[in-house]
């Protein structure tokens, strides 16, 4: 179960409890944000969700936290809900972190790049609007990318026509009505979700001589109310082929995945999720560094939903930065070294760097920008 998953199932307890008449609330929460367990919590995940409900239901926090593990306990794929502190709900997932491991990196790699796509917004026309300007445009060209993959039907407008090449170097559509119909209502545009024209912080430069994928990083990476850095002197860190250059940290880390995939391959095996260290090592999902990857690849679909909520591409682009960083520590030991035989964890290590690698690419393909699998 997905922490999107989590998150529906926690909905629909607080849904049956209202309509049962048990929880009498005016207004229900439109989500409900599962995370990894605070400092005295326990379990897999914990909500706060009985908390945000006590006022409105008029009921103490506990009470309603414990109205909802009643129900939560008989919901498939929990094996066990705790009460702790002052309300929170701490959920325990069925099977061993193993097992949850296993589940997740078959998620991932059964949808490939599409893994994080839903139809939350399935039936939604979604209008966006750009001032004429490079960045905004390439902006609502993200945003609209990353709305499809959520089910919406993103519809653009420009105040003007774009430029030949902002399609040609950019990559943005060709087809962009040039006007904009007089109901839109006025707001700030800055890309955090406010209706009105998307107008954030233009490009101080023209963004077209660094080319399409580096263009596009430097406009969508800095959140749209801050300065990108075209044409002063960072400017050059988007083609550098170096650790300092987020950009190329996602794409190597990407490469790297692909390239240990040809060289297993050679080596005469394939990724197979599983325990990620030999039988009776202990697990390393306990590793605190491949349980921040392990975590962040479970939160790639809300960082989705999240970042077509906002309007913001900048949480995706810094997700892959996230994921990236956090891949980096498992590539050295995917493959046997010396004499070792592959092995079972050899196979586990090498599901989830592919697992990884997949949605680098799928976030990158929502950006606009290339994924190679040679750096």
């Amino acid at each position: 179960m997905t922490p999107v998953e989590l998150s529906r199932t926690v909905l629909h307890a607080v849904r049956r409890a209202v309509d049962e008449g048990e929880l009498a609330v005016a207004v229900l929460p439109e989500r409900v944000v599962v995370a990894p367990p605070g400092p005295g919590g326990c379990g897999d995940y914990a909500t706060n969700v009985a908390l945000q409900l006590a006022r409105p239901a008029g009921q103490p926090a506990p009470a309603v936290a414990e109205l909802l593990r009643t129900r939560l306990l008989r919901a498939d794929g929990i094996s066990d809900v705790v009460v702790t502190g002052p309300g929170f709900l701490n959920i325990s997932l069925d099977g061993g972190a193993d097992a949850r491991l296993a589940r997740l990196v078959r998620d991932i790699l059964r949808a490939g790049p599409r893994y994080g796509h839903s139809d939350t917004l399935a039936g939604q026309t979604v209008e966006l609007h750009a001032a004429h300007d490079a960045r905004a445009v390439v902006l609502m060209d993200a945003v609209a990318r990353v709305l499809r993959s959520q089910g919406a039907r993103p519809r653009l407008t420009c105040a003007g026509p774009p430029e030949d090449a902002w399609v040609r170097i950019l990559g943005v559509p060709s087809d962009i009505p040039s006007d904009i119909p007089s109901d839109i209502p006025a707001g700030t545009g800055t890309g955090t979700g406010t209706e009105g024209p998307l107008r954030p912080v233009p490009a101080p430069a023209d963004p077209t001589p660094l080319g399409r994928d580096a263009a596009r990083w430097a406009l969508l990476h800095p959140a749209p109310h801050d300065r990108p850095h075209i044409g002063d002197s960072l400017s050059e860190q988007h083609l550098a082929q170096r650790e300092t250059n987020p950009l190329f940290r996602v794409r190597y880390a990407h490469a790297r995945t692909r390239a240990l995939l040809r060289n297993a391959a050679d080596l005469g095996f394939t990724p197979e999720p599983g325990p990620l260290t030999p039988e009776g090592d202990g697990p390393l999902t306990a590793d605190g560094e491949a349980q921040g990857l392990i975590q962040l690849l479970a939160d790639h679909p809300r960082v989705l939903a999240a970042t077509a909520a906002h309007r913001a591409p900048d949480r995706l682009a810094r997700h892959l930065v996230a994921v990236a960083d956090a891949l980096a520590p498992l590539l050295p030991s995917v493959l046997p070294l010396g004499d070792e035989k592959p092995s079972a964890a050899h196979r586990a290590r090498l599901a989830l760097a592919e697992a990884a690698g997949t949605v680098l690419a799928g976030g990158l393909s929502l950006l606009g920008i290339d994924a190679p699998e040679h750096l």
